[in-house]
């Protein structure tokens, strides 16, 4: 006789239903190299980033959506790098990018050329034989990827790292090199760079098709392709569809081109220079105009030599109205970038500031206020740095976009700059998360969100309302460029700690608000940087592991000194509950301070641990404390004079965090490695059992993602990734006991 059972099921790990979405700090954050419109539907354009993978611009609002997260999980978090960005001109469905992270050893893999057939839904790829660098220097020139325009078959790519020029004609699922094409791109922008960042070479530039030259079976005749070469050529060209290939006659010599774009109505061919590969360089450079037709060469570049002290990048060229042109410095530190227009294919310019603050914009950031009140108001670099992407809507000569290394600009009102001399800027990144994030905390009755990050300082959110709006303010007063670390004081939760990694000024902060607002730490001077922080419970003592200055401590506000007994480097954490009690860690030893911070001794062994990770002290109970390794997740509730490992099903763990659970339990969650891979596990059984929270959300590599479990909304977690932003989801998780499945028995 067959009956139905309902039985438990014994599995280590499950699968919870957590959908994944991004607190929302906006603005951008980061470093967008590249935006492509289509040359002929209206609304679609993408945006590459150099860390966080791609975006798809929505029109109706301006806002973007990731379109390559779930390429990006542990195995394959390069995927987020992207070098280059192409559309097909016939199929506004169709999208390609070049993808990886480093051609140094960094990144392990090579690059993939991958594709999508409908606006980034879904995926394919191809994997190159070589690396791809979208965070490589060069990174803002090109496109280095680009579609025939006559047949959607045939693709070109420009690689890095002496690879050459490359082809498909079977829409990108094979590519092959061009060996007609012998340049590389010899230039090495530092050879002595041991890590190999700066001494690889930089490789091709640009490729462009000239759609105006007709057809040979079927390909596009004429074609050019830049390369990182200012010693013999860097602008070449083929006349029979990429059979053969010579250097452009008569090409200016000296400097880099970056950008190339075909104005086809005055079949003419504009072209930005620098005096280096970008994007942070640039002391000379040069803009110029190359008519196909006659081919002659003119120098039209907008400042003269004597007066100029940048190269030039962003390059933006008017489809709907021959001659008009804007072009951006690259890089103007001081006072700020500066833009130029031309209405008469380079003849004559106007600037979009003066000398005197004259200002011909009006800049405003609603969509992302913190961009308004930490950099616009308290910086001269009001238009940004490192343009090299700038773009004129094909379609609509009034809509323009740029990007900075902060946040993408831009506007529809661009051709008031020909009339009134004023047009209208916005930050127009909603939706771009790029940042780097260091540190997550959540405080339980405080803050909801303390998010420490990567070039834009941090940011608070103090409920879980606010992480749906942009923030007003980025940590301030003082401001850094990153926050490496925040923690909390678990007895006193709205007294805040953080710190930064900008040597030769204070790095330590203190909050009594929650994080709403900052005073400096009047013991620290101005040697300590860097590395992680810790809070005694009753906010009295910081314990710093520095990044170059060992562990110090400091109560009360002192002079910090160096702690001897606890080595260099130390991984640290506070007992949310005994303000005496701190923990430590270095190699397979695990340390404790039960005379607030002063000393530490050895306690309780981790098993086979050869390197822990992190330490989690509970938020509530005191002595209380989880410990993340190389073998796994260990648990001590007697202040780690003994461990116990929790569970074979999890290994080689990375951060680790506590949240609020149902009722009054606590859940855990971990990065590391379990039945469904190197992924986010929670637990809702002190570990006993790890279910897969993940899904298919990537997060990057997992040794570099942040973690904090909810300190106030029960199931609530967050993920802090390296170049997507800050991810928060809620959800369920079943205990080992509570797991049913329904099975047949004979």
């Amino acid at each position: 006789m067959k009956f139905l059972a309902s039985i438990q099921l014994l599995a280590a790990a499950a699968e919870a239903a957590f959908t994944w979405q991004n607190v929302k700090i906006g603005g951008g954050g980061g470093f967008v190299p590249g935006i492509v419109f289509h040359p002929t539907a209206k609304g679609v354009a993408y945006a590459r980033t150099d860390i966080g993978g791609l975006y798809r611009l929505n029109p109706e609002d301006d806002s973007w959506i990731a379109v390559t997260d779930g390429l990006a999980d542990n195995d394959n978090w390069h995927n987020w790098g992207v070098d280059a960005l192409a559309l097909d001109p016939q199929d506004e469905n169709i999208v390609y990018a070049a993808v990886g992270m480093y051609t140094n050893d960094w990144d392990p893999k090579p690059g993939s050329i991958i594709r999508s057939n409908d606006k980034g839904t879904t995926w394919k790829s191809t994997t190159l034989p070589f690396k791809v660098g979208g965070n490589m220097p060069g990174r803002g020139m090109g496109e280095r990827l680009a579609v025939d325009p006559a047949n959607s078959e045939i693709l070109y790519f420009g690689a890095r790292s002496g690879n050459g020029l490359w082809k498909s004609t079977d829409g990108g699922e094979i590519f092959t090199k061009v060996s007609s094409f012998t340049a590389v791109g010899t230039f090495v922008p530092d050879p002595n760079d041991a890590n190999g960042l700066n001494s690889d070479e930089q490789g091709l530039a640009f490729v462009t098709f000239d759609s105006t030259s007709g057809t040979v079976d079927g390909a596009t005749k004429r074609i050019f392709v830049g390369t990182a070469d200012n010693t013999t050529a860097s602008v070449y060209v083929s006349e029979d569809a990429g059979a053969t290939w010579n250097p452009v006659k008569d090409q200016p010599g000296t400097y880099f081109p970056h950008k190339a774009v075909l104005q086809p109505e005055e079949k003419a061919l504009y072209l930005t220079y620098s005096d280096g590969t970008g994007p942070y360089d640039g002391t000379k450079g040069a803009v110029y105009r190359y008519d196909i037709a006659a081919g002659t060469w003119t120098d039209i570049t907008p400042v003269s030599s004597g007066d100029l002290t940048f190269g030039f990048g962003g390059l933006g060229v008017d489809m709907q109205k021959p001659g008009t042109i804007v072009i951006a410095s690259l890089n103007s530190w001081y006072p700020d970038a500066q833009l130029y227009r031309s209405t008469d294919s380079g003849a004559t310019w106007s600037k979009l500031w003066a000398q005197t603050n004259h200002y011909y914009y009006t800049l405003t950031t609603p969509k992302a206020p913190w961009i308004q009140t930490g950099f616009i108001d308290v910086d001269t670099k009001r238009l940004g740095w490192m343009i090299e992407a700038l773009v004129i809507d094909p379609l609509d000569s009034d809509h323009w976009l740029y990007a900075t290394g902060l946040t993408v600009y831009g506007g529809h009102d661009l051709t008031k700059w020909d009339t009134d001399h004023l047009v209208s800027i916005q930050s127009l990144a909603d939706g771009i998360e790029e940042f780097s994030v260091q540190d997550l905390a959540s405080p339980p009755g405080g803050s909801e969100l303390l998010a420490a990050v990567g070039d834009d300082s941090g940011f608070t959110f103090e409920d879980t309302a606010s992480l749906k709006l942009s923030p007003k303010t980025p940590w301030m007063n003082p401001i850094w460029s990153t926050s490496s670390s925040v923690d909390y004081a678990g007895a006193s939760v709205k007294s805040i700690v953080r710190i930064g990694n900008s040597a030769g000024s204070q790095q330590i902060a203190l909050s009594d608000d929650g994080g709403v607002s900052w005073k400096n730490y009047t013991g620290a001077d101005t040697s300590l940087s860097g590395g992680t922080v810790a809070y005694s419970a009753n906010a009295d003592t910081v314990l710093w592991s520095t990044s170059s200055s060992g562990v110090q401590r400091s109560q009360d506000q002192a002079a910090f000194s160096a702690v001897s007994s606890l080595p260099s480097g130390a991984v640290i954490a506070s007992d949310k509950q005994n303000n005496t009690a701190f923990y430590g860690s270095s190699g397979a030893d695990f340390y404790v301070s039960i005379d607030g911070g002063t000393s530490f001794a050895k306690a309780g062994a981790l098993g086979s641990a050869t390197a822990v990770r992190d330490i989690a002290a509970h938020p509530t109970k005191a002595g209380e404390v989880w410990v993340s390794t190389d073998a796994g997740i260990f648990h001590s509730t007697d202040y780690g004079s003994s461990f116990t490992l929790v569970s074979d099903s999890l290994k080689n763990t990375y951060q680790i965090a506590l949240g609020r659970g149902s009722g009054d339990a606590w859940n855990v969650y971990a990065f590391g490695t379990g039945s469904a891979g190197a992924k986010l596990y929670g637990s809702a059984d002190n570990g006993a059992s790890w279910t897969d929270i993940q899904g298919s959300q990537g997060f990057g590599s997992i040794d570099s993602c942040k973690l904090a479990g909810s300190g106030n909304t029960a199931g609530q977690v967050f993920v802090g990734t390296n170049g997507r932003g800050v991810f928060y989801a809620s959800g369920t998780i079943e205990k080992r006991s509570e797991r049913r499945s329904t099975v047949f028995i004979a």
